[in-house]
């Protein structure tokens, strides 16, 4: 007996040391086992498909959950209830619409110009009913860029949404004359050649057209082109294949939401982050969605208590826009308990904790085309993601030290990459696998090998260049420091520094430009800025070059600030120098050359004095 009691109370004070071990020295052990294992659950399910001989495509979830529950509110718009059942008939309405008078047919690629509303998800599930993929467009997209993304993704019909004919007035014979068909989702039109879908809405069938039509073999299919901003210049389309929609549709689920919840979607459909993971997800887990047109800052937290709003969908600017709001006293008063998205800074991450309470805050790292993705599933501030040795076994991806002057990975002797040690930072590099593919971009297989590098760590690897500068900590956590090269992120948006550059250089007194962007305080990502000289005999015309930037810019890609230049850096490779430039900021102060800053008031570029420059930094200017 004293035997028997003696080897308990040794086994228990082992099971205690062992706790108390795994505590100090492995604390997220537990949780990184749990998520691992939700993760590795879903991507075994998704591997079984390929045994089957069809996929159970995000829009066959969809298709299930209308049939499980019809009556369940599926989103929620401008005080209008649009249940499963109501989804799913009107978009049958539209696939028969499709089939019967627009004639398109399954394997067609349609075009989709829209702003956030039901009709989005109705068009696009009826376009998917019938076998077409869909190519989301950017609906703050100028004409040049505009035709381009016809092009990219071999679109021969558009459809847009009823509050954007006009935005078609300047291109629309352009998109005739290419043999693209435009139809609107109104009763009239003022355009003859702009045909109409309403009215042949209501007069369609809202039973489901063929199941053949929709039904795809494999996971690499594509379903959608969604249009990243990237080195280039004119957006790309990032090809999304079922695999990585039933991916995204995953992410509120790994993160612990329940069908319960009721998830707050305020970011555009036409990006990735709101459609796949957004929409995807609230499929996923047969959950509610309260979709909003645009954002709006004084309206979110009223929201947010009118629909006992839990889970909601964020980027980091928005997150300072709620923190800049006038403090009240029901700051907390609310039931949301979790937001996912990305781009939350540590400062802002902190306050908005202080200010709204302790949600739990899941920041996802990833890019629409990428083939890798970080999951902040613990909480801990200022990272993007967490790393572990199981993570590492499963998806392929390294720091290799970057040198950003020369804007170019740094080589050792034999012309390989150098991995960086813990704690530095480093360019992400993943690695390109049948686990995890690279799809790339539809319409040039250029642009596709551009974002690989090739002999990487052996001959023959293949990595996928995400373009960020990243660290990884002692504990595995993933810390986002930088864009290098020719893309910036500004109000929430990828700014491809060559496409403004190109519309920049068409402005007859610009001889050269040097697009970059700049950190602002107060704000994520940075803002917009050109180093120009100008051309010989000419000088510089602030009124012409900001009737240019509004005219072809989208208000997020316009440069806030110019600097004049009497001659451009280059690097060893002959690319434009920018590290110093970004470096040295916009401060008039510290800088000899003219510096100028868009004024809306003037609508003219005006001279950056030190007091403009001081009413930027305070936030008492607002950009």
């Amino acid at each position: 007996m004293a035997l028997s009691l003696g080897w308990l109370l040794s086994l228990a004070a082992g099971v205690f040391s062992a706790h108390v071990l795994q505590k100090l020295c492995f604390p997220y052990f537990w949780s990184d086992l749990l998520f691992l294992l939700k993760v590795i659950t879903y991507g075994v399910k998704l591997e079984l498909f390929k045994m089957t001989s069809s996929v159970c495509t995000v829009l066959e979830k969809f298709i299930q959950q209308a049939h499980r529950i019809p009556n369940k509110p599926f989103v929620i718009y401008d005080e209008s209830i649009h249940t499963y059942r109501d989804i799913e008939r009107r978009s049958n309405r539209l696939a028969n619409v499709f089939l019967e008078r627009v004639s398109l047919k399954r394997g067609d690629c349609v075009a989709l110009l829209m702003s956030n509303e039901p009709d989005f998800l109705c068009v696009w599930f009826g376009l998917a009913k019938i076998g077409c993929s869909v190519a989301f467009l950017n609906i703050n997209i100028k004409s040049k860029s505009l035709l381009h993304c016809f092009n990219c993704c071999g679109a021969k019909t558009l459809i847009v949404g009823s509050d954007l004919v006009e935005c078609l007035d300047g291109i629309l014979i352009s998109l005739l004359e290419d043999n693209i068909q435009v139809w609107a989702m109104k009763s009239q039109s003022v355009h003859p050649q702009v045909h109409t879908l309403l009215d042949k809405i209501d007069a369609a069938s809202d039973q489901p057209v063929p199941a053949a039509l929709r039904v795809t073999t494999s996971l690499k299919s594509p379903t959608l082109y969604i249009f990243t901003s990237g080195t280039t210049g004119l957006p790309k389309a990032a090809v999304v294949t079922h695999l990585q929609s039933l991916k995204a549709a995953a992410g509120f689920w790994a993160f612990g939401a329940t069908k319960d919840d009721v998830i707050y979607i305020p970011l555009p459909l036409y990006h990735s982050a709101a459609s796949l993971i957004g929409i995807g997800g609230t499929i996923e887990l047969g959950a509610t969605c309260i979709l909003k047109k645009r954002f709006s800052a004084s309206q979110f937290w009223n929201d947010c208590r009118k629909h006992e709003v839990t889970v909601f969908q964020y980027i980091g600017e928005l997150c300072r826009y709620l923190c800049n709001q006038p403090k009240t006293e029901v700051d907390k008063v609310h039931k949301v308990r979790m937001g996912v998205g990305n781009g939350l800074r540590q400062d802002v991450w902190r306050e908005f904790h202080c200010r709204f309470g302790a949600i739990k805050m899941c920041e996802v790292y990833g890019s629409t085309e990428g083939n890798l993705c970080f999951m902040n599933h613990i909480g801990k501030i200022g990272t993007v993601g967490r790393s572990n040795f199981f993570y590492r076994l499963l998806f392929k991806y390294d720091l290799v030290k970057y040198d950003l002057v020369k804007d170019e990975p740094l080589k050792d002797q034999y012309g390989f990459c150098q991995r960086v040690e813990r704690g530095e930072t480093g360019l992400l590099l993943s690695k390109v696998s049948a686990m995890s593919p690279f799809f790339g971009y539809a319409g040039s297989k250029q642009l596709t090998e551009k974002k690989l590098m090739r002999n990487v760590f052996m001959k023959g690897d293949a990595y996928f260049n995400t373009g960020d500068l990243m660290a990884e900590d002692q504990e595995g956590f993933i810390c986002f420091r930088d864009r290098v090269g020719d893309t910036f992120r500004w109000k929430g948006e990828n700014v491809a520094t060559t496409e403004v550059a190109e519309t920049l250089g068409l402005v007859d007194f610009i001889q050269e430009v040097n697009v970059y962007g700049v950190e602002v305080p107060g704000h994520e990502g940075r803002a917009g800025m050109a180093a120009m000289i100008v051309r010989p005999g000419l000088t510089f015309n602030g009124k012409k070059l900001f009737h240019t930037v509004v005219r072809d810019l989208p208000a997020y890609a316009r440069p806030l600030f110019i600097r004049l230049q009497e001659f451009m850096e280059m690097t060893s490779t002959f690319k434009q120098q920018k590290f110093q430039l970004v470096q040295s900021g916009f401060n008039p102060s510290t800088i000899s050359d003219p510096l100028y800053v868009l004024d809306y008031e003037q609508k003219s570029y005006i001279s950056l004095t030190d007091s403009i420059y001081l009413s930027i930094v305070s936030g008492e200017r607002k950009l």
